[in-house]
Protein backbone atom coordinates (compact mmCIF):
# COMPACT_ATOMS: atom_id res chain seq x y z
CA UNK A 1 0.00 0.00 0.00
CA UNK A 2 1.41 3.39 -1.17
CA UNK A 3 0.57 6.60 1.95
CA UNK A 4 1.59 9.91 0.63
CA UNK A 5 0.81 12.74 3.24
CA UNK A 6 1.58 16.41 2.61
CA UNK A 7 2.68 18.54 5.53
CA UNK A 8 5.03 21.60 5.79
CA UNK A 9 6.62 19.87 8.67
CA UNK A 10 7.52 16.29 7.85
CA UNK A 11 9.72 15.91 10.75
CA UNK A 12 6.78 15.43 12.84
CA UNK A 13 5.97 12.69 10.89
CA UNK A 14 8.62 10.95 9.53
CA UNK A 15 10.07 9.86 13.61
CA UNK A 16 6.99 7.63 14.36
CA UNK A 17 6.24 6.89 11.22
CA UNK A 18 9.98 4.40 11.40
CA UNK A 19 9.00 3.34 14.14
CA UNK A 20 7.03 -0.24 15.88
CA UNK A 21 4.77 -2.01 13.52
CA UNK A 22 4.94 0.66 10.59
CA UNK A 23 8.70 1.35 10.34
CA UNK A 24 9.10 -2.73 10.07
CA UNK A 25 6.33 -2.79 7.47
CA UNK A 26 8.00 0.06 5.59
CA UNK A 27 11.16 -1.65 5.40
CA UNK A 28 9.95 -4.92 4.44
CA UNK A 29 8.36 -2.93 1.66
CA UNK A 30 4.77 -3.94 2.76
CA UNK A 31 4.17 0.11 3.16
CA UNK A 32 4.96 3.10 0.68
CA UNK A 33 4.83 6.25 2.76
CA UNK A 34 5.77 9.42 0.99
CA UNK A 35 5.85 12.72 2.81
CA UNK A 36 5.82 15.58 0.70
CA UNK A 37 6.64 19.36 1.99
CA UNK A 38 4.44 21.67 0.12
CA UNK A 39 7.49 24.30 0.80
CA UNK A 40 9.66 22.52 -1.92
CA UNK A 41 7.41 23.39 -4.53
CA UNK A 42 7.13 27.65 -3.54
CA UNK A 43 9.42 29.84 -5.81
CA UNK A 44 9.81 32.62 -3.39
CA UNK A 45 13.00 33.53 -1.63
CA UNK A 46 11.05 32.85 1.85
CA UNK A 47 9.18 29.75 0.58
CA UNK A 48 5.90 31.07 1.76
CA UNK A 49 3.01 28.78 2.34
CA UNK A 50 0.84 31.02 3.97
CA UNK A 51 -0.58 34.20 4.20
CA UNK A 52 -3.43 36.56 5.64
CA UNK A 53 -7.44 35.53 5.21
CA UNK A 54 -8.90 37.62 2.28
CA UNK A 55 -11.29 39.65 4.44
CA UNK A 56 -9.32 40.29 7.47
CA UNK A 57 -9.60 38.06 10.40
CA UNK A 58 -6.63 36.40 13.12
CA UNK A 59 -4.40 33.91 11.78
CA UNK A 60 -2.92 32.76 8.82
CA UNK A 61 -4.26 30.57 5.77
CA UNK A 62 -2.25 27.65 3.83
CA UNK A 63 -2.24 29.34 0.60
CA UNK A 64 -3.64 27.09 -2.36
CA UNK A 65 -0.69 27.51 -4.92
CA UNK A 66 2.20 25.34 -3.26
CA UNK A 67 -0.68 22.51 -2.23
CA UNK A 68 -1.71 22.26 -5.80
CA UNK A 69 2.04 22.23 -7.08
CA UNK A 70 2.86 19.82 -4.69
CA UNK A 71 0.10 17.53 -5.03
CA UNK A 72 0.45 17.62 -9.38
CA UNK A 73 4.28 17.09 -8.47
CA UNK A 74 3.75 13.96 -6.05
CA UNK A 75 0.81 12.17 -8.37
CA UNK A 76 -0.16 10.75 -5.29
CA UNK A 77 -3.11 7.91 -5.13
CA UNK A 78 -6.17 8.71 -4.67
CA UNK A 79 -8.32 9.65 -2.70
CA UNK A 80 -6.81 12.56 -1.52
CA UNK A 81 -8.35 13.50 2.08
CA UNK A 82 -7.88 16.56 3.74
CA UNK A 83 -7.73 16.30 7.23
CA UNK A 84 -10.27 18.76 8.96
CA UNK A 85 -12.86 19.55 11.28
CA UNK A 86 -15.85 19.42 8.65
CA UNK A 87 -14.76 16.31 7.18
CA UNK A 88 -16.54 12.28 7.73
CA UNK A 89 -15.20 11.19 11.28
CA UNK A 90 -13.16 8.93 11.07
CA UNK A 91 -13.31 5.06 12.71
CA UNK A 92 -13.09 1.56 12.76
CA UNK A 93 -15.64 1.17 9.41
CA UNK A 94 -13.34 4.06 7.52
CA UNK A 95 -10.29 2.41 8.35
CA UNK A 96 -11.04 -0.96 7.25
CA UNK A 97 -12.53 0.84 3.68
CA UNK A 98 -8.85 2.70 3.41
CA UNK A 99 -7.23 -0.57 4.18
CA UNK A 100 -8.74 -2.33 0.76
CA UNK A 101 -7.35 0.22 -1.63
CA UNK A 102 -3.87 0.25 -2.72
CA UNK A 103 -3.47 3.64 -1.65
CA UNK A 104 -4.39 7.01 -0.82
CA UNK A 105 -3.24 10.44 0.40
CA UNK A 106 -3.81 12.64 3.42
CA UNK A 107 -3.24 16.58 3.67
CA UNK A 108 -2.47 17.81 6.31
CA UNK A 109 -3.76 22.01 7.25
CA UNK A 110 -2.08 24.09 9.75
CA UNK A 111 -3.05 27.73 11.28
CA UNK A 112 -6.46 28.44 10.41
CA UNK A 113 -6.87 26.30 7.82
CA UNK A 114 -6.47 25.77 3.70
CA UNK A 115 -7.29 28.50 0.83
CA UNK A 116 -11.11 27.04 -0.06
CA UNK A 117 -10.16 26.30 -3.11
CA UNK A 118 -8.38 23.52 -2.10
CA UNK A 119 -11.12 21.51 -0.58
CA UNK A 120 -13.00 22.47 -3.79
CA UNK A 121 -11.10 21.30 -6.64
CA UNK A 122 -7.89 19.56 -5.32
CA UNK A 123 -8.87 16.66 -2.52
CA UNK A 124 -11.81 14.66 -3.18
CA UNK A 125 -13.26 14.48 0.56
CA UNK A 126 -11.97 15.57 3.99
CA UNK A 127 -11.81 13.52 7.35
CA UNK A 128 -12.07 14.70 11.03
CA UNK A 129 -10.54 12.30 13.90
CA UNK A 130 -12.59 13.73 16.47
CA UNK A 131 -14.49 17.17 17.34
CA UNK A 132 -11.41 18.81 19.12
CA UNK A 133 -9.00 21.30 17.57
CA UNK A 134 -5.02 20.18 16.66
CA UNK A 135 -2.55 22.74 15.87
CA UNK A 136 -2.53 20.63 12.24
CA UNK A 137 -3.61 17.34 10.77
CA UNK A 138 -0.31 15.44 10.95
CA UNK A 139 -0.84 14.09 14.75
CA UNK A 140 -4.43 13.29 12.51
CA UNK A 141 -2.50 11.56 10.04
CA UNK A 142 -0.83 9.56 12.18
CA UNK A 143 -3.66 8.13 13.89
CA UNK A 144 -5.13 7.50 10.59
CA UNK A 145 -2.05 5.83 9.05
CA UNK A 146 -1.73 3.66 11.53
CA UNK A 147 -5.03 2.62 12.26
CA UNK A 148 -5.17 1.80 8.53
CA UNK A 149 -1.55 0.10 8.37
CA UNK A 150 -2.42 -2.22 10.72
CA UNK A 151 -5.45 -3.78 8.74
CA UNK A 152 -3.32 -4.80 5.58
CA UNK A 153 -2.37 -8.14 5.12
CA UNK A 154 1.04 -9.08 6.53
CA UNK A 155 1.97 -6.23 9.24
CA UNK A 156 0.77 -7.36 12.15
CA UNK A 157 2.47 -11.06 13.07
CA UNK A 158 -0.83 -12.48 13.58
CA UNK A 159 -3.42 -11.59 11.74
CA UNK A 160 -6.28 -13.37 13.95
CA UNK A 161 -5.31 -9.76 16.26
CA UNK A 162 -6.98 -7.85 14.34
CA UNK A 163 -10.58 -9.63 14.48
CA UNK A 164 -11.38 -9.19 19.13
CA UNK A 165 -10.20 -6.16 19.17
CA UNK A 166 -12.30 -3.05 20.63
CA UNK A 167 -14.34 -1.54 17.75
CA UNK A 168 -13.72 -5.01 15.39
CA UNK A 169 -17.09 -6.03 15.95
CA UNK A 170 -18.87 -2.98 17.60
CA UNK A 171 -17.57 -3.73 20.89
CA UNK A 172 -15.52 -2.87 22.96
CA UNK A 173 -12.53 -5.57 23.99
CA UNK A 174 -12.62 -7.56 26.42
CA UNK A 175 -10.34 -7.35 29.53
CA UNK A 176 -6.57 -8.57 29.11
CA UNK A 177 -4.23 -10.47 31.48
CA UNK A 178 -1.11 -11.53 31.76
CA UNK A 179 1.45 -13.39 34.42
CA UNK A 180 1.57 -13.76 37.40
CA UNK A 181 -1.57 -14.84 38.46
CA UNK A 182 -1.53 -12.98 41.53
CA UNK A 183 -0.56 -9.32 41.23
CA UNK A 184 -0.42 -7.24 44.96
CA UNK A 185 -3.52 -9.44 46.04
CA UNK A 186 -5.41 -9.06 42.57
CA UNK A 187 -5.43 -12.32 40.42
CA UNK A 188 -7.01 -13.66 37.24
CA UNK A 189 -10.76 -14.96 36.28
CA UNK A 190 -9.95 -18.57 36.98
CA UNK A 191 -11.66 -19.26 33.54
CA UNK A 192 -8.47 -17.97 31.72
CA UNK A 193 -6.81 -20.23 33.40
CA UNK A 194 -9.26 -23.61 33.15
CA UNK A 195 -7.80 -24.68 29.09
CA UNK A 196 -11.68 -24.86 28.33
CA UNK A 197 -11.54 -22.61 25.16
CA UNK A 198 -15.19 -22.76 24.62
CA UNK A 199 -15.60 -21.51 28.40
CA UNK A 200 -13.23 -18.68 27.77
CA UNK A 201 -14.63 -17.38 24.18
CA UNK A 202 -18.00 -17.37 26.26
CA UNK A 203 -16.48 -15.69 29.10
CA UNK A 204 -14.42 -12.98 26.75
CA UNK A 205 -17.86 -12.31 25.11
CA UNK A 206 -19.72 -11.57 28.12
CA UNK A 207 -16.86 -9.43 29.35
CA UNK A 208 -16.92 -7.38 26.12
CA UNK A 209 -20.79 -6.36 26.06
CA UNK A 210 -20.43 -5.97 29.39
CA UNK A 211 -17.50 -3.41 29.14
CA UNK A 212 -19.62 -2.10 26.05
CA UNK A 213 -22.89 -1.33 28.17
CA UNK A 214 -20.90 0.34 30.64
CA UNK A 215 -17.88 2.55 28.96
CA UNK A 216 -19.86 2.90 25.61
CA UNK A 217 -23.50 2.73 25.58
CA UNK A 218 -24.18 4.68 22.52
CA UNK A 219 -22.46 1.52 20.64
CA UNK A 220 -24.85 -0.99 22.20
CA UNK A 221 -28.20 -0.91 24.02
CA UNK A 222 -30.05 -3.90 26.30
CA UNK A 223 -32.32 -3.79 23.72
CA UNK A 224 -29.45 -4.82 21.51
CA UNK A 225 -28.57 -8.12 23.21
CA UNK A 226 -30.07 -11.71 21.46
CA UNK A 227 -31.34 -14.05 24.08
CA UNK A 228 -27.49 -15.84 23.55
CA UNK A 229 -26.11 -12.21 24.94
CA UNK A 230 -28.10 -12.15 27.93
CA UNK A 231 -27.69 -15.67 29.02
CA UNK A 232 -23.52 -15.06 29.05
CA UNK A 233 -24.18 -11.98 31.12
CA UNK A 234 -26.15 -13.96 33.76
CA UNK A 235 -23.58 -16.68 33.53
CA UNK A 236 -20.52 -14.91 33.95
CA UNK A 237 -20.30 -11.88 36.79
CA UNK A 238 -18.62 -8.79 36.16
CA UNK A 239 -16.75 -9.54 39.28
CA UNK A 240 -13.45 -11.57 39.52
Amino acid sequence: MRIDVFSIFPDYLEGPLGLSLIGKARARGQLDMRIHDPRSTTTDQHHRVDDAPVGGGAGMVMMAEPLFASVEAAQPPRPLLLLGPGGRKFDQSFARELSTLDGFSLLCGRYEGVDQRVADHLCDGEVSVGDYVLAGGEAAALVIIEAVARLVPGVLGNEESTLDESFAAGLLEYPQYAKPAQVRGWGIPEVLRSGDHGQIAKWRRSQALRRTLAHRPDLLTESDLTESDQRLLDEYPADL
